[in-house]
């Protein structure tokens, strides 16, 4: 079985290499994920889908530029390592992670494939508009895009097939990827409703635990599928693929909350629009008053069914790879 090479950056951007990994393995394709070295819970996801290598990340979430200078030549030096040309196709899910294995591919004669996020609307990633010149092909999920990727090969939503059956379980998620969201905590908090699942990544769990011993309250959980489909409702930050998982593939109610300390992330302009594609609310400041009004409107909401690009993707990373 051919092995395919797919990034798998920290955060949403694993989701997408996981999404596009159950298609490929369908079509005879093994992947291989390249994730950010430490991160034991991309390993934790990915590794029932296939092998998980690591580099070194060059750049974490708020560090400054200039000081991951001296991580740049590291990271090349261990994707040239591991990039063979036998591998063909090198698929890029964005982040930074994503740009040194792209390197390596190109000056190895592999193809390359180049995924935008699926919450950009009004402005490219950084990382997909430095590959979109080195790219055999630029896939985004939403015609719209096409504006910031002209030439762009439109799939569909990219987002991880159910793996559990969605059922009601009448709790709330609340969920912020790996940085946390305090504000939308302190309002959950505050609203102190029953019944709470909430994953707060590097913030404290434990205010939370201790004011409400009726909650589940941790830190991260490389299963989160089995929260979102038991969920009454999912609140979640944006940017963040956990919404597009929540809403398209086990179509929970969503309410979409503002992240705005997630500076390197997409502007919030992209917001409104994106949170209109899958039917979610969006709500720019989470004070408990306007929380609850947002949980109130998203439970009346049917969302939107898309099929999955992934599976599109997948196709195109088929064809590639057999060099059609």
């Amino acid at each position: 079985m051919g092995e395919v090479l797919l990034t798998a950056a920290p955060g949403g951007h694993s989701g997408y290499a996981a999404a596009i990994a159950h298609y490929l393995r369908g079509m005879g394709l093994q992947p291989v994920f390249i994730a950010a070295r430490g991160d034991e819970l991309a390993r934790r996801r990915l590794s029932r889908l296939g092998r998980v290598v690591e580099i070194t990340m060059p750049r974490r979430p708020g560090e400054p530029l200039a000081a991951t200078i001296h991580r740049w030549p590291r990271a090349l030096a261990e994707a040239l390592g591991l990039v063979e040309r036998r591998h063909r196709v090198l698929v890029s899910c964005g982040g930074n992670l994503s740009i040194a294995p792209a390197l390596a591919a190109k000056l190895k004669g592999l193809r390359l494939v180049n995924l935008e996020s699926i919450v950009r609307l009004t402005t490219p990633g950084r990382t997909p508009r430095l590959l979109r010149p080195l790219a055999d092909a630029t896939l985004v999920h939403w015609p719209e895009q096409l504006r910031i990727h002209p030439g762009a090969l439109v799939v569909g939503p990219v987002y991880e097939p159910p793996r559990y059956p969605p059922r009601d379980e009448g709790y709330i998620l609340v969920t912020a990827g790996t940085m946390g969201h305090p504000r939308l905590f302190d309002a959950v908090d505050r609203l102190a409703p029953p019944r709470v699942v909430m994953q707060t990544g590097r913030v404290d769990p434990e205010p939370y635990r201790r004011r409400h011993p009726g909650w589940r309250v941790f830190r991260y959980d490389p299963d989160l599928d089995r929260w979102i489909a038991g969920a009454s409702i999912v609140v979640t930050h944006f940017p963040g693929m956990t919404s597009a998982t929540a809403a398209l593939a086990y179509r929970r109610p969503v309410v979409l909350v503002a992240a705005p300390h997630l500076r390197l992330s997409a502007s919030q302009r992209d917001g409104p629009p994106y949170a209109e594609k899958i039917g979610a609310v969006y709500l720019p400041d989470p004070t408990p008053q306007a929380l609850a009004r947002a949980m109130e409107e998203a439970r009346s909401r049917e969302p939107p069914r898309h099929p999955n690009g992934a599976e599109k993707a997948a196709e195109i990373i088929a064809r590639l790879y057999r060099g059609l």
